[in-house]
C-alpha cells in the first residue's frame, strides 16, 4: 500500500446552495472518492484506473490562508502489486509519498498457563470497557464490576442532578458505565504512538458499535455524548453475548491475597469473587479506592497534573477567528488548541476543548464541586468551551505522600462548592483580572448543565496558578485575537484533568508487590482521555491473554 500525506484540495462552497441549511458536517465538505482518485493519480504520475483501492486515513481543514480554506488528506492506496508500489514510491522521490506503515492490529495467541477463575475488571470506564470487551470476544469470559449504573439509569440520575436534584455519589458524571468520558465531547484524539495498531482498533470497535465512520480519519475525531451512550451500551451487549458478565451498583471494598498474589475481590463488603487476575481500571475519581489501596500498602506515588478553569466564548466568534468570516457560519463548529509557557516556567494549555458544547457540573463528592466540558454529536450549542489549565507538581501540594495531589484537588473543590453553595461559580474574564465579582450580562450567558451563579473566582486557584492562568490567557489572545476578551466566561473548578496518582507496574502490567493486580488506565496514571485509556485497557487484556489460556 502507498501512503500520500498532505494532499490538499481547496474547499469551494456555493453559499447560495447551502444558505438556510444547518451547519455542514465533514461528509458535506470532503471530496468524493472519484476526485481524490484523480488527484492521487496526478501526484503519482499514473492513471486513475491504476488505483485499485483508496481509503482516507486522515483529514483536517487548513485555514492558514483564509479566506481560502483547504481539505488536507492522508490517503492509503493500493495498486494491486507490492513490487509496483515500491518502484513507484522510489520513482516519485517525494517525502510525502511512502510505503504504508499502518499496523494491522492482532490480539495475541493464548498463553500456556491455565486460568483457574474468570478475570475480574474493576471499573467500566474506557479502560475497563475495552479490556473486558477484548477478553470477552477472545473467550476469556471476564466479570466487570462497576460501582455506578448502566448508562440509561446513569443518564437519568445525572440529568436529575443538573436540574436541581441530589448528587448520587455512585451515579454521576464520574461514575457509571462508560466512565467520565461518557459525559464529554467523546474526543478520541491522542498523542500516544500507535505502532501496534491499538488506536486504530479502538476507533474500529467504536464504529462497529454505532460511532460515525468519519472518526477513522478525522484529525480531531469525536463522537458526542448522545451517540457515545449508545455505543457504550452496544459494547456491553457484545460482552454479555460472549459470556462476559457486567455487574452494576457494586463496589470493590477489599482484595484477598495469598502469598503475595491476588486470591479474590470482595464487593460491597460481603460477596467474594475468586480470581487470580484483577484489572484495576478505577478511573481518576475513585478516591476512596485510592485510600484503601494506600492503606494496604500498594505502592503509589503522587504525580503532576493540571488545574484551571473552563473558559467559554461564543462559537460564532471562534468560527470567525479559525475559518474567516466567509465560511464561519457554514463549516463544522471549529476547535482550537493552545499552549503557552509563562514567565514562571509553568505550562498553560487548553484541554478537552468542546466546540458547540456545555460546561457541566461534574461533581462526585458531597460539598465538593468540579466542572468538565461536554458536546453532543451535532455540536450545536451557541458557546464553545475549553479548560484552560495550569501545570501543578507534587511541589505545589501541601503535605507529602502518594495522596497529596488528591487532597489538593479536594481542597480546591471544597472552595469551589462554598463560593455559590454548590452551584457552578462563574465570572467574566475582565472582572477576574480586576479581582471583582461579576454581574450577569444578558448579551453573553454561560451554557452550563447545572445551576450557576456569578461571583468572584479569584483566590480559588493558588496565587502562582492564578498569575500563570492570566498570563496564559494573554498569550492565547495573541494567537486568537479577542480570546482574552472582557466577556469570556470562566467557570470553576477544573480539577479532574488526569489522575493525581500513579500506581507502579512492571513490564507484565502487574503490581510488583501483588501479582495478578493490573493497574490500568487513567486512574492508575497511564492514560489521559478516552482513547489512551481504551488502548491501555486493550494492553492489559493482551498481557493476560499472553500468559493464560481459558479454562475455569
Amino acid at each position: 500500500m502507498i501512503t500520500i500525506n498532505q494532499l490538499k484540495s481547496e474547499i469551494i462552497l456555493d453559499k447560495n446552495q447551502v444558505r438556510g441549511r444547518e451547519r455542514l458536517g465533514t461528509s458535506d465538505i470532503i471530496d468524493s472518492e472519484e476526485i481524490l482518485r484523480r488527484k492521487a493519480a496526478k501526484q503519482l504520475g499514473i492513471n486513475a484506473s491504476d488505483i485499485k483501492t483508496l481509503e482516507i486515513t486522515r483529514h483536517s481543514i487548513d485555514a492558514r490562508k483564509k479566506p481560502r480554506l483547504f481539505n488536507v488528506y492522508t490517503l492509503e492506496l493500493g495498486l494491486g502489486s507490492m513490487e509496483r508500489e515500491e518502484k513507484l514510491v522510489k520513482r516519485c522521490r517525494n517525502n510525502n509519498i511512502c510505503i504504508s506503515s499502518t499496523a494491522n492490529y492482532k490480539f495475541p495467541s493464548a498463553g500456556a498457563e491455565e486460568m483457574r477463575h474468570r478475570p475480574v475488571i474493576v471499573g467500566m470506564g474506557p479502560a475497563g470497557l475495552f479490556c473486558g470487551y477484548m477478553l470477552a470476544v477472545n473467550g476469556y469470559k471476564p466479570i466487570i464490576i462497576e460501582r455506578g449504573y448502566d448508562v440509561e439509569t446513569r443518564t437519568k440520575d445525572v440529568e436529575a442532578f443538573w436540574n436541581g436534584g441530589i448528587l448520587k455519589p455512585n451515579s454521576n458524571v464520574q461514575f457509571g458505565e462508560g466512565g467520565a468520558g461518557t459525559f464529554s465531547d467523546g474526543k478520541l484524539n491522542t498523542l500516544v504512538k500507535d505502532k501496534n495498531g491499538r488506536n486504530r482498533e479502538v476507533l474500529r470497535i467504536f464504529v462497529k458499535h454505532g460511532a460515525p465512520r468519519e472518526i477513522l480519519y478525522e484529525s480531531k475525531p469525536h463522537i458526542g455524548t448522545d451517540v457515545l451512550k449508545k455505543v457504550v451500551a452496544s459494547m456491553r451487549d457484545e460482552i454479555i453475548k460472549n459470556d462476559g458478565s457486567v455487574i452494576f451498583g457494586v463496589k470493590m471494598t477489599s482484595i484477598k491475597t495469598d502469598n503475595g498474589k491476588v486470591k479474590a475481590v470482595v464487593i460491597n463488603e460481603s460477596e467474594e469473587l475468586e480470581t487470580e487476575q484483577l484489572v484495576l481500571a478505577i478511573g481518576h475519581s475513585a478516591r476512596d479506592t485510592f485510600e484503601y489501596l494506600h492503606k494496604i500498602n500498594i505502592p503509589m506515588e503522587a504525580k503532576a497534573f493540571a488545574v484551571g478553569l473552563r473558559v467559554e466564548h461564543k462559537q460564532s466568534f471562534i468560527n470567525e477567528r479559525m475559518y474567516g468570516e466567509e465560511y464561519a457560519d457554514l463549516l463544522p463548529a471549529a476547535p482550537y488548541k493552545l499552549t503557552a509557557k509563562t514567565s514562571s516556567g509553568r505550562g498553560v494549555y487548553s484541554f478537552c476543548m468542546c466546540p458547540g458544547g456545555y460546561v457541566v457540573n461534574a461533581s462526585s463528592e458531597e460539598k465538593r464541586l468540579a466542572v468538565n466540558g461536554m458536546s453532543y454529536s451535532g455540536r450545536t450549542s451557541p458557546n464553545a468551551n475549553s479548560a484552560i489549565i495550569v501545570q501543578v507538581t507534587p511541589g505545589d501540594f501541601a503535605g507529602k505522600g502518594a495522596l497529596a495531589g488528591m487532597e489538593f484537588q479536594r481542597r480546591l473543590e471544597e472552595m469551589a462548592y462554598s463560593l455559590c453553595g454548590g452551584r457552578v461559580p462563574v465570572q467574566y474574564f475582565g472582572d477576574y483580572v480586576k479581582n471583582q465579582a461579576s454581574e450577569e450580562d444578558k448579551l453573553f450567558l454561560p451554557c452550563i448543565k447545572g445551576g450557576y451563579d456569578f461571583t468572584n473566582l479569584r483566590g480559588l486557584l493558588p496565587a502562582e496558578c492564578e498569575d500563570a492562568f492570566i498570563e496564559g490567557m494573554e498569550q492565547f489572545d495573541r494567537a486568537i485575537e479577542g480570546f482574552a476578551g472582557e466577556k469570556a466566561i470562566l467557570a470553576g473548578i477544573e480539577s479532574r484533568t488526569s489522575s493525581p496518582i500513579r500506581i507502579p507496574r512492571d513490564d507484565t502490567l502487574q503490581c510488583p508487590v501483588l501479582r495478578g493486580l493490573y493497574p490500568c488506565g487513567e486512574g492508575a496514571g497511564y492514560a489521559g482521555g478516552i482513547t489512551s485509556a481504551a488502548m491501555d485497557g486493550i494492553l492489559a487484556a493482551e498481557r493476560i491473554a499472553e500468559r493464560y489460556r481459558q479454562a475455569y
